[in-house]
């Protein structure tokens, strides 16, 4: 089974900068896309950036710019470098991955719990 941990949500000030890491753990699971959802209160959940096995990246238009997605494939980790926060990226943040399992053909989508980020003076 795939888990997704997700650190480094808090509260920070506009203007200012946060990391999030999701560490996946499955075993010998291949991990094709990963990527950083977020559901402020009221609205839908949106992807934020994507990022492909080979290090291809997308971002939604709101944080182009600002915000910066990577991986380590050794450690099967994603990051999430958000600079420039504004109160808008106030919300909750969920790693998500696709992945599939030993010998299967079919890849599955797997959720974190989610990190609060709040930006507020």
């Amino acid at each position: 089974q795939v888990h997704l941990v997700e650190s480094g949500g808090g509260l920070v000030q506009p203007g200012g900068s946060l990391i999030l890491s999701c560490a996946a753990s499955g075993g010998s699971f291949s991990f094709n896309t990963m990527g950083w959802y977020r559901m402020a209160p009221g609205k839908e959940r949106e992807l934020v950036a994507a990022i492909t096995r080979l290090g291809n990246t997308n971002y939604t238009d709101s944080v182009k710019g600002r915000f910066t997605i990577s991986r380590d494939n050794a450690k099967n980790t994603v990051y999430l470098q958000m600079d420039s926060l504004k109160p808008e990226d106030t919300a909750l943040y969920y790693c998500n991955a696709n992945a599939r399992g030993p010998g299967s053909s079919r890849s599955n989508d797997y959720w974190g719990r989610g990190t609060q980020v709040t930006v507020s003076s």
